[in-house]
């Protein structure tokens, strides 16, 4: 973090929009000039467009709401850590769950290794989107987290809908989807011993004002918030309601198991009845889509028998 003070600061004087100069900027941080060209150019490798000009000096090509302690925290729940950069914020909790309470969470502007499931790469420009990992404690075990990845799933859905957001599906076992693109994801990472408790790592990313430059890292059909509300400054409202919404959610999911998000998922589930397929390592198979069972493994009609499928390397495609 400390080679990263210079630039988070030049960026929260340009996150008004404005141009800023250069002799400017130098000044309240007390470098050169030339330096503040150095930083601008990284800045620019963080996915931000900034713009230069002759006599005005630099602006943002629009204006970048950071997220800010006192608009994010929930009270229930400990105050929630704010990084400007880090590798991904599942892996920061990771490697702090020793010393981290149940209900940590932490919030990143920029992840420079976000990642996603089966080894996927999370497309993490600077202050676009909500990068978010909750660590939760598990007395129950690995066998208490069964389904959890699906109850997390509804988690982020009601917290969109409470910001106004309608039509939102769910893709097993855990993507959020809204008119057939994909709105948000999340990684579940947990480690336990046996008889032990589980120690879960729930990572969330929603994309809220995401440029279509990022169009060639992503390899399928996406979203963000400000398309489906056709409002910005969302982000800081955002992490409050998904803070909420996560604590509710792991509050009755580690009391009654996946059950009382099964029926909830059906409503949600965007391949209920649909030809899909499956695929588990080099293998597939098509059936129909006939939702989840009380594991949340996902059901699939083949040739008039319903048969079960979970697992972390299964993937569904609609045909």
């Amino acid at each position: 973090m400390k080679e990263h003070v210079k630039k988070l600061a030049i960026l929260r004087q340009l996150s008004d929009g404005r141009f800023h100069s250069g002799e400017d900027l130098g000044v309240s941080l007390n470098v050169s000039r030339s330096a503040i060209s150095k930083h601008i150019s990284a800045l620019q490798e963080w996915g931000l467009v900034i713009y230069k000009i002759k006599g005005k000096g630099y602006s943002l090509s629009e204006p970048l709401e950071l997220l800010s302690p006192d608009k994010v925290g929930y009270e229930k729940l400990p105050i929630p850590i704010l990084l400007g950069v880090t590798d991904s914020t599942n892996q920061y909790l990771l490697d702090e769950m020793k010393t981290l309470k149940s209900g940590q969470s932490c919030f990143a502007e920029y992840q420079t290794s976000g990642r996603g499931r089966r080894g996927r790469t999370w497309v993490s420009p600077f202050g676009s989107n909500i990068y978010f990992s909750l660590y939760w404690k598990l007395e129950s075990g690995l066998a208490g987290a069964m389904g959890l990845s699906l109850a997390i799933g509804i988690a982020v859905v009601n917290a969109l809908e409470s910001l106004g957001c309608q039509d939102l599906k769910l893709k097993w076992p855990n993507d959020i989807y809204w008119n057939g693109k994909k709105l948000a994801g999340v990684l579940i990472e947990l480690s336990a011993q046996s008889g032990g408790a589980a120690h879960v790592v729930i990572g969330v990313g929603i994309n809220v004002d995401l440029d279509d430059r990022f169009n060639a890292e992503i390899d399928q059909p996406w979203t963000d918030l400000k398309e489906v509300l056709n409002k910005e400054n969302q982000r800081n409202k955002l992490a409050n309601t998904l803070l909420k919404s996560m604590h509710q959610t792991m509050e009755e999911f580690q009391i009654s198991g996946l059950r009382p998000f099964i029926e909830r998922w059906k409503t949600l589930d965007n391949f209920m009845d649909k030809t899909i397929t499956l695929q588990t390592g080099s293998n597939g198979v098509t059936g129909i889509c006939k939702g989840i069972d009380e594991q949340g493994a996902i059901l699939v009609e083949i040739n008039g028998e319903i048969l079960s499928f979970i697992g972390g390397e299964i993937s569904i495609k609609k045909e």
